[in-house]
């Protein structure tokens, strides 16, 4: 199992978890798990063609990643919406 984290304003939408411990061989599989299992969720982070969404940033372990990263079991996949203002 990968672990996704996620933050505000996704965490109040995944019930107040931050961490979640799910199963997934691509970053992709992962967060359409984070979504089915956080159905308050569905629609932030993938968009209805199931890709990730622009203002949405993936990271594997530290370093930026994409629909097709793979993961395994252990790692961390941190899911962070970008800043934006003006």
């Amino acid at each position: 199992m990968a672990v996704v984290c996620v933050r505000a304003p996704l965490r109040a939408l995944a019930g107040g978890r931050g961490e979640h411990d799910l199963e997934g061989v691509t970053v992709v599989e992962l967060l359409r798990a984070f979504e089915a299992a956080n159905p308050d969720a569905a629609g932030w982070i993938l968009d209805e063609r199931g890709r990730i969404r622009r203002h949405i940033n993936v990271f594997v372990n530290g370093e930026r990643g994409a629909e097709g990263t793979s993961v395994g079991s252990g790692d961390r996949v941190d899911v962070i919406p970008a800043i934006t203002g003006g």
